[in-house]
């Protein structure tokens, strides 16, 4: 074992491991380790918004990870970049802020996670957060990560958008954050002051000094160090030499929803079947670990644009190169913003009691590398099924700590996943050929107008579906036999153990998972230090009174059956 002593060691540098950091260090005499595979987070292209699409796909900052043929996508082997650097996938991501529903939170607590309601979980929503625009019932203003809105929408398109979907009769909301998720608005992302707001800059970098704190980098967690069922510490590697070190109190596991199943079943906690598969000894059986796989889905809808307001004209080096050094200088500019600064949430038919269908906004017609899609001005609307049922896995292939695990996500495996995305097709082509658009709207390039049936739908939809890079839910909070952790986050069987990221998500919210996996992470913080819970808020939460038999207000009221 190490000579240095340490009470907690967190494994992952990520979303909700510096948020851990930050809050277990605030009593000075409680000693914590941070160990994280990555490095520093310092790099231009993780810093400035507009780079987003170079830390996702650079191996220096993210684990490449590659699925199985999914069988539901024609084999298609799906793209799955989890962040490897400080900061986690909070220093990858697209920086989209969404809370989800409350509905979603809701229905965590209905899966087992007693405590985990909306009520409970908006006062950690609002400790994490400082709005720009200030706060109120529902937004924090005094919290690490800063929210905004990029540039406030300067581009005609963002608002056309939302026109649009207000004469498709759907609801305008200003905050889907707060008192209303449904309907067309402003999109809002974690970047303060110009600069990424990831978890290393909100709540890492602030308390590195901190005499009770060390971070260690480049440090690969081979697995947890087990004394029966009670963890004592972990076995790590850092620069080619391999060390045990012990943790007085607990382990808490926040690699994310790839990483922590996986450091469980090499440290022999998991499906027996899977871990004799891997040749691994079973210390700990416990199915869940690993099961429950769930992502979001989304294509892209792309028109050409009829006038030169999009951003196509800014993809060559020489733009780039323009806006970069007008961030360098100023930290404003296109460079300050992720480009998403509209968007909408809505349900794909009456009988969906809240939105399931997310969409993103894009002022330009591009690939998922970042390139333009075709010469000429487009525009863009990233659109997906949000509250999937088709369930994957994660399961360690062998002992050997360096091997990837095998992924599979089963994308598209449920009929009512590949029914909500011919939803997405047909509704979002009904949106942008409403009166708003049409000054600006030209040939819709993608799906193209002749995918009009469901087996034409289906078809393009297996092809051009992309990952919306939100995997969750392989460690589940409850208490029945397929759960992992408990309520307070405790791995169920081993003492001194506990997961705290995405993966303890019991079933996944209707957003992006940056802002729920940090609040999260705050409310564990609380149950961990033993404290009393934030009071619960009961904030009201706006809702189609009609949701029942009508998918939006305009259309004809209809009897389900």
């Amino acid at each position: 074992m190490s000579k240095h002593q340490y009470d907690t060691i967190i494994v992952g540098a990520g979303s909700a491991g510096c948020v851990l950091a930050n809050r277990l260090t605030e009593d000075p005499h409680h000693r914590v380790l941070l160990l994280e595979t990555g490095g520093s987070d310092r790099s231009i292209f993780i810093q400035m918004p507009t780079a987003l699409s170079i830390p996702m796909n650079t191996k220096k900052f993210a684990w490449q990870f590659h699925t199985e043929p999914e069988p539901y996508l024609d084999n298609r082997r799906m793209h799955c970049p989890r962040g490897k650097v400080l900061g986690g996938s909070s220093s990858i991501n697209g920086m989209v802020y969404v809370r989800g529903h409350a509905k979603d939170f809701d229905e965590w607590e209905a899966h087992g996670a007693e405590g985990w309601n909306y009520q409970n979980c908006l006062p950690y929503f609002k400790k994490a957060e400082t709005w720009v625009f200030g706060g109120d019932m529902y937004r924090g203003d005094a919290g690490p990560v800063g929210t905004s809105n990029g540039n406030n929408m300067k581009n005609p398109l963002y608002q056309a958008f939302i026109d649009a979907g207000e004469q498709a009769g759907y609801p305008v909301t200003r905050d889907y954050n707060g008192h209303q998720q449904e309907g067309f608005g402003p999109m809002h992302m974690t970047v303060k002051n110009g600069v990424r707001s990831s978890t290393s800059n909100a709540y890492l970098r602030p308390v590195m000094k901190r005499p009770n704190l060390t971070v260690l980098t480049g440090a690969l967690v081979h697995k947890v160090l087990l004394k029966g069922k009670q963890a004592v510490g972990v076995r790590y590697e850092r620069g080619g030499k391999v060390q045990d070190v012990k943790a007085n109190s607990e382990v808490i596991l926040s690699a994310g929803s790839i990483g922590s199943p996986h450091i469980l079943q090499l440290s022999g906690i998991g499906n027996p079947d899977v871990l004799n598969k891997a040749g691994i000894e079973v210390n700990h059986a416990l199915p869940g670990v690993g099961s429950n796989l769930q992502d979001h889905l989304e294509f892209y809808f792309q028109f050409r644009c009829k006038q030169p307001t999009s951003l196509n004209s800014k993809l060559n080096p020489l733009s780039k190169a323009l806006i970069g050094a007008r961030w360098i200088l100023n930290k404003d500019g296109l460079g300050a913003t992720n480009h998403f600064e509209s968007c909408a949430f809505i349900r794909s038919k009456a009988g969906v009691e809240w939105p399931d269908l997310q969409y993103h906004f894009l002022p330009a017609a591009m690939r998922y590398d970042g390139k333009e899609a075709f010469a000429g001005h487009g525009f863009q609307v990233h659109v997906g099924h949000n509250k999937p049922k088709s369930r994957g896995h994660v399961h360690v292939r062998s002992a050997d700590p360096k091997a990837a695990p095998e992924i599979l996500f089963n994308y598209l495996q449920h009929e009512d996943d590949r029914e909500g995305f011919r939803d997405c097709v047909r509704l979002t082509r009904e949106i942008i050929n409403q009166p708003a658009m049409d000054d600006y709207r030209d040939e819709e390039i993608q799906p193209g107008t002749d995918v009009t049936s469901d087996e034409a739908i289906d078809a393009f939809v297996r092809q051009a579906v992309e990952s919306a890079y939100h995997p969750s839910c392989t460690c589940p909070m409850g208490t029945d036999a397929q759960t992992v952790v408990d309520p307070e986050t405790r791995v169920h069987g081993i003492s001194g153990l506990r997961v705290v990221d995405s993966s303890v998500f019991p079933t996944i919210p209707n957003g992006n998972l940056n802002g729920p996996t940090i609040m999260v992470a705050e409310r564990a913080a609380d149950l961990i230090r033993g404290r009393q819970p934030e009071a619960p808020l009961d904030a009201p939460v706006g809702m189609d009174e009609h949701w029942r038999v009508r998918q939006r207000a305009g259309e004809p009221e209809r009897v389900l059956r």
